[in-house]
């Protein structure tokens, strides 16, 4: 007798291993007679930890049309707030205040157009002003027609809608131009302490105090559709649009208790998703124009709370990027160089305090958790440059404190004598290995455009920068170099090096500095640390070959370190506080990884 196996074949694919794991994959099931498991691709959804609020608040306002990793909150309670804080993805920085502290306003727009409308001022007061956000400062706009606090927002900040709220009639919608409001179509359940998300012509209202209806606008009028579930209703947040929605936090009707329960809407159903972490009501939050990267921040426990949860449904399991402490070194200075990676680095010379600094000719081995004393350089110095390997170094350039081009190669033990640079300076950048290495801008009274070339015995000129720099960072070999930020005009300039000339880069740090780390290759590199126009820096920044984008911050700010590692494991050592500092700090960087689960059977 036949089996039906073998006329219609197995309804399980019978693999020796894995497929291919990307978006095609997603969904199947196969069975891995290696392992012998039965497995599948599928979104993982889930809440983790991002960087706290720097002030704890509730009934805090967001631009709700934001990604999760350029979020925007604003005002908020128990004491009616000015405050605006910035999200990069990893932390929060201080904006512009507002210019009228509110609590309870309505939120609309992105982080660099944000709008904020009505709220109340702590007091019985309720608001009826405008306010944009350009990135930097709050400007006043045209009042609103009537006065709202408690209602919800969504759209943009040239096309806002403004939608229930705590004072009579709590079923007001309003819609914004950029310059004016003007009335729109009435909701058909009054509420406040609702949410809301979408563009101002498709729009959803979901939620309010003791309710479960949910709305949609189409520009003209609300429609009441399906309610959304698991009686998760007053005082959460939303982001996302019509067809892909995220609604989560609040307080249950049934339940007086805050939840932390999240759900996904589709634009006619809810459903369950991942719950946060932390339950709490009154929070603000986004989720840009998806379901798939929400973020959740401040709200009511109570008390108040500055924590922020970050939400994700993809295919890959995401990593965040981290930085770790890591062995002091012995001799604790600043303006030194380094090089090498993070379990096998070096750091050479450098400055102590108090002023004037000292040069020092101190070398260290890093091993990956401590750092060991070698043969000093042969010419003690600061502000000086370096590249290659712990076994096969290179250091030029720097003062001691006149100006010098020495240049001494490192074996692993101890330093020789090289071919001296054509041209002194300290300050440089340098990149490469120890037969092959490049020496770049720098000071010498005036800043410098000048490139060299190491052989391995003497230097020749290469081709000059585009912009006169100094106090900048560099990464990559000597046919694929990258410089970037530094003591530019703007500080935030990048510029690439294919062995003969130099390019400007159209992308640009997202925080301009100098004095900085730098370490990776010109398609991966690491931007660590430095100085912003003003205050020691912690900011870390990774560069794809196209753009730079904010990565975790440095647990210490500091200028002057010495950095060395790869994108994905860096190295930041030493530097300027306020005195000449021995912190070591390893880098991890983030991950995103296809990952098939094991299904089992109970």
């Amino acid at each position: 007798m036949t089996e039906y196996s073998g006329i219609r074949g197995t309804r399980v694919k019978y693999l020796s291993s894995d497929p291919t794991l990307n978006t095609s994959t997603e969904g199947q099931v196969w069975y891995n007679s290696t392992e012998g498991t039965l497995k599948s691709l599928v979104q993982i959804k889930a809440w983790s930890s991002g960087g706290s609020m720097g002030t704890a608040r509730y009934k805090i306002s967001s631009a709700n049309a934001a990604p999760q990793d350029a979020a925007l909150g604003f005002g908020g309670g128990p004491s009616a707030s000015s405050a605006t804080e910035e999200y990069s993805g990893f932390s929060w920085s201080n904006g512009g205040n507002l210019n009228t502290a509110t609590r309870g306003a309505v939120g609309a727009g992105t982080q660099t157009a944000g709008l904020r409308a009505g709220g109340f001022d702590g007091g019985p007061a309720e608001q009826d002003d405008t306010e944009e956000y350009d990135g930097t400062s709050w400007t006043s706009g045209n009042n609103m027609p009537a006065n709202m606090r408690l209602g919800a927002g969504c759209g943009t900040q040239t096309a806002g809608l403004a939608f229930g709220g705590f004072s009579s009639p709590t079923t007001q919608t309003v819609e914004y131009d950029g310059t004016n409001w003007a009335v729109g179509g009435n909701m058909n359940t009054g509420r406040y302490y609702l949410a809301g998300f979408g563009i101002q012509t498709a729009a959803v209202a979901a939620g309010g105090n003791s309710k479960d209806d949910t709305e949609e606008y189409n520009g003209t009028s609300w429609t009441s559709v399906n309610d959304v579930t698991s009686g998760n209703t007053q005082g959460a947040a939303a982001g996302g649009i019509l067809t892909a929605g995220l609604f989560f936090g609040g307080t249950r009707t049934s339940v007086p208790a805050r939840t932390n329960i999240a759900l996904d809407y589709d634009g006619t159903n809810w459903s369950t998703t991942a719950s946060m972490a932390t339950a709490r009501n009154s929070l603000g939050g986004t989720s840009g124009g998806s379901n798939t990267a929400g973020l959740a921040f401040g709200g009511n426990v109570p008390p108040s709370t500055a924590a922020t949860e970050e939400y994700n449904s993809n295919i890959n399991a995401i990593t965040q990027a981290v930085w770790a402490s890591g062995g002091n070194l012995t001799t604790g200075r600043m303006y030194l160089a380094g090089f090498g990676t993070q379990d096998s680095g070096l750091a050479v010379g450098g400055a102590t305090t108090p002023f004037p600094s000292t040069a020092k000719g101190e070398t260290e081995e890093y091993n990956g958790s401590s750092w060991s004393e070698q043969n000093d350089l042969g010419t003690a110095r600061k502000y000086l440059a370096g590249c290659g390997t712990q076994t096969a170094g290179l250091a030029f350039g720097g003062a001691d404190p006149a100006l010098t081009g020495a240049t001494e190669e490192y074996d692993g033990s101890s330093w020789t004598s090289g071919g001296a640079l054509s041209t002194a300076r300290n300050n440089l950048a340098g990149f490469g290995i120890q037969t092959a290495g490049v020496a770049v801008g720098g000071y010498d009274g005036t800043a410098l455009t000048s490139t060299e070339e190491y052989g391995g015995s003497s230097w020749t000129a290469g081709g000059n920068m585009n912009t006169a720099n100094y106090q900048f960072a560099a990464a990559g070999i000597l046919t694929a170099g990258l410089a970037f930020g530094g003591q530019t005009p703007t500080k935030n300039q990048t510029e690439a090096y294919d062995g003969t000339s130099w390019t400007t880069v159209p992308a640009t740090l997202n925080t301009a500095r100098s004095a900085m780390a730098g370490a990776g290759i010109q398609t991966a590199a690491i931007s660590m640390l430095g100085r912003e126009p003003g205050p020691n820096s912690v900011a870390t920044e990774v560069y794809n070959g196209t753009n730079w984008t904010i990565s975790a911050n440095a647990a210490t700010a500091r200028r002057g370190a010495g950095g060395a590692g790869t994108q994905s494991a860096g190295l930041a050592f030493g530097g300027y506080t306020t005195v000449s500092v021995n912190n070591t700090e390893e880098f991890t960087g983030g991950t995103e990884v296809a990952t098939a689960s094991t299904l089992t059977t109970s």
